[in-house]
């Protein structure tokens, strides 16, 4: 396995984005710290699948789904293959992660997602898009820091208290889901949602080949 090479960094308002390759796969490196890479994804899907699974059946068909965070293009390209999803919005604040979808190495994931006319990419900060948009949603799906417990920025932490998954659940049709993707579980995270008044708090886990497991974190908005 040769070493990573840089094919792109940018500096924002958030710090530094740094897109690599290794071999075949890509990274994505925030601000020193490693999000994301195309080596696996299961975990990625399984945030989907998890959010649409966990919706009442009869409201599957034309759900609209929220995807926090766009990252190497999994969760979009996953959620667009699967016909059952109505609008699929995307929120990501960082620009130069959509350059490198709509123009760069990272098309040859999502091109045809970012083609379905399902798809709309938002280029906001998720915290404030939560907070200060009207629109509703059946599920959120995010994918924003490696977890509850490991941000990216500070600022991304006040997602994951009392405020924030107020935001959440004000942002969700009654009965709708949150799906939060974890680098690992976090009992102090479910119980942040039972709290903040979700129910069907439950966490799934997807094993990888060393360490914990990846984990999607669920809960219900009641009706």
């Amino acid at each position: 396995m040769s070493g990573p090479v840089t094919l792109d960094r940018r500096e924002g308002p958030y710090g530094e984005v740094v897109l690599r390759r290794r071999d075949e796969h890509f990274e994505i490196i925030a601000n020193g710290t490693f999000l994301m890479d195309t080596s696996d994804g299961r975990s990625e899907r399984l945030l989907i699948d998890a959010a649409q699974a966990a919706l009442p059946e009869e409201e599957r068909s034309g759900a609209s789904v929220l995807v926090g965070g766009l990252g190497v293009g999994f969760s979009l390209a996953h959620a667009a293959a699967d016909p059952r999803w109505g609008r699929i919005t995307v929120v990501e604040r960082e620009e130069a992660i959509i350059d490198w979808h709509r123009r760069g190495p990272l098309a040859s994931i999502s091109g045809a997602a970012l083609a379905d006319s399902r798809t709309v990419i938002l280029h906001t900060d998720l915290v404030d898009h939560l907070r200060t948009s009207s629109d509703r949603y059946d599920a959120l799906c995010l994918d924003i820091d490696n977890g509850p417990d490991w941000t990216v920025t500070e600022d991304n932490e006040s997602l994951y208290a009392a405020e924030g998954l107020a935001a959440c659940a004000a942002r969700l049709r009654p009965g709708g889901v949150l799906a939060v993707w974890s680098a690992q579980p976090s009992g102090d995270f479910e119980g942040s949602l039972r709290n903040a008044g979700f129910s069907g708090v439950r966490t799934e886990e997807i094993p990888v080949a060393r360490g914990v497991p990846d984990v999607v974190h669920l809960a219900v908005r009641p009706g």
